[in-house]
């Protein structure tokens, strides 16, 4: 009986690592170790750890159209993995729907990547919160989510610069305002 609560509570406490606030995301980590910014200076946009992105992939998106991330190159991209029973990224898909519709002439592109859905619980979840940017089918896609992951958990979201670098990385929920800094950051 010890070693199932043992157990029950690790699994808890592993839930609560991936729904953490916004102010402890990977992306802000680097600020922390460094003491963060120096007075003045402007902070980088892109973590110490970027790499490149990789854009030789074509997934399709719920309604079976193939989307090309290499149509994607020279934007600003903000890629989201999620999954219709996830619970905070029931909270972030408005704020991207907004970001989309917000920053889009600007050069933003928003994606979501369903990590395990059918197409037409993908449809389902888009009507039901009037998702304008595309929804895209990742169940299969073991090697899309590799290339940029590997993806421990949802949500996970990652923000790609106009030179094609994998800048930021949110793992778990982050804040509305957090996410908009690393857009207007990257823009």
């Amino acid at each position: 009986m010890t070693l199932r609560w043992m157990i029950a509570g690790a699994a808890a406490f592993a839930l609560a690592l991936l729904t953490l606030p916004a102010g402890l995301t990977h992306s802000h980590a680097h600020a922390a170790e460094t003491g963060g910014a120096i007075a003045g200076t402007v902070a980088p946009a892109c973590d110490v750890d970027a790499r490149p992105a990789n854009f030789d992939f074509t997934l399709q998106d719920m309604n079976g159209e193939d989307v090309s991330f290499a149509e994607l190159q020279g934007k600003v991209v903000l890629l989201n993995f999620w999954a219709t029973w996830c619970g905070p990224c029931k909270i972030e898909v408005p704020w991207f729907v907004e970001f989309a519709e917000q920053y889009g002439a600007d050069g933003l592109v928003v994606a979501g990547v369903s990590i395990d859905d059918t197409a037409d619980k993908i449809q389902e979840f888009a009507t039901q919160y009037d998702v304008n940017y595309p929804m895209l089918v990742g169940l299969g896609r073991d090697d899309f989510m590799e290339s940029y992951g590997p993806i421990w958990g949802v949500p996970m979201t990652f923000f790609i610069d106009r030179e094609g670098t994998l800048c930021r990385t949110h793992a778990g929920i982050a804040a509305r305002e957090e996410f908009e800094k690393d857009i207007t950051d990257l823009l």
